[in-house]
């Protein structure tokens, strides 16, 4: 019989080694959950740790009649994403702040330091289910939408249609009526529907037809071969540079920007990765003395008609978050 099966309220507190075997199998897709409500892979490894610390706290208290295990973890991280998000604002890209920018020859333009920008999340560090069995639930484009959503309705949409649990369990976790619950799930989709850009078409990363069109992207794009590089494109394709707010919409647009990076920075190496369930790769730029250094991370949309969307995170910083070297 398992340590939880006759477990009662207040009984005792879990040894290390009941709550580690309890709650282990639940730390990456609470991870994720943690990314998908605070839009920051950092601020939810950060939280995953409160909500560790807070079911270890609990544990004493905990009863398995009420709720199994995932069902008590869980509520105890959404609310626990809840009290983070009243101390914050919201995490965004640019182009849920301002139109495109007209101008690609004039580089990347405007840093904003008071905006808190969404951050990617390594694959390998979200939860493995989410990624491949519910890629578009974990998509940068729809984490970036989440984030328009009020919290208690982004917690609503995510248990309702990520995690498919039922109304009447959601209404037990944030401790509303059903009612409530149909009713902000149905603002939410609306907005949603508003904020988020259309992904149904794009290809998994693991398609051929992705490796083959990703790999020709890095040859044009280390090769500084524009032209090759525009013929990847999509007619709407997107480019997003966070920390600058300029951004911009369309082949033209996206591929004069290109051709301004080619002309002022490079040489380049390109490192494929994988971030949100999407092809991603690491840039090193040659600073001019022969080394490659960590310059930003891309995460690409791809779709069977070439480059849909690619957001360019200027951070280095997110290298160490994807267990890339500095150099290469």
């Amino acid at each position: 019989m398992s340590a939880t099966a006759t477990r009662r309220a207040g009984e005792h507190m879990w040894s290390d080694e009941e709550f580690e075997r309890i709650t282990g199998p639940y730390r990456r897709e609470l991870m994720t959950h943690c990314y998908r409500m605070l839009g920051s892979v950092h601020d939810a490894e950060d939280l995953l740790q409160e909500v560790m610390l807070r079911a270890w706290r609990a544990s004493g208290d905990y009863d398995e009649r009420r709720a199994s295990p995932r069902t008590w973890l869980y509520r105890i991280a959404t609310n626990a994403c809840l009290t983070a998000l009243d101390q914050r604002g919201r995490r965004a890209l640019p182009s849920g702040l301002t139109g495109p920018s007209d101008d690609p020859d004039a580089g990347p333009q405007r840093r904003l330091p008071e905006v808190t920008w969404l951050e990617p999340v390594p694959d390998a560090l979200a939860d493995p289910a989410a990624v491949v069995a519910s890629r578009g639930g974990i998509r940068l484009a729809f984490v970036a939408a989440l984030q328009h959503l009020p919290p208690r309705q982004r917690a609503v949409l995510i248990l309702r249609e990520v995690l498919a649990w039922r109304a009447s369990e959601v209404a037990g976790l944030l401790e509303t009526s059903v009612a409530a619950v149909n009713s902000a799930l149905q603002r939410a989709r609306a907005q949603l529907a508003q904020a988020a850009p259309a992904e149904d078409d794009l290809l998994e990363p693991d398609d051929p037809a992705c490796r083959d069109l990703l790999d020709r992207y890095v040859a044009a794009f280390e090769k500084a071969d524009v032209e090759a590089l525009e013929r990847l494109l999509r007619e709407d394709a997107v480019l997003e540079m966070p920390p600058f707010l300029s951004w911009f919409s369309g082949r033209e647009a996206f591929g004069g920007f290109i051709r301004w990076v080619c002309a002022t920075r490079g040489p380049w190496r390109m490192v494929p990765t994988r971030a949100n369930g999407q092809p991603a790769l690491a840039a090193y730029l040659d600073g001019g003395d022969g080394v490659f250094r960590a310059h930003s991370l891309q995460v690409l949309a791809i779709a069977e008609d070439g480059i849909a969307r690619n957001v360019v995170f200027g951070d280095p910083a997110l290298f160490a978050v994807f267990s890339l070297p500095p150099t290469a």
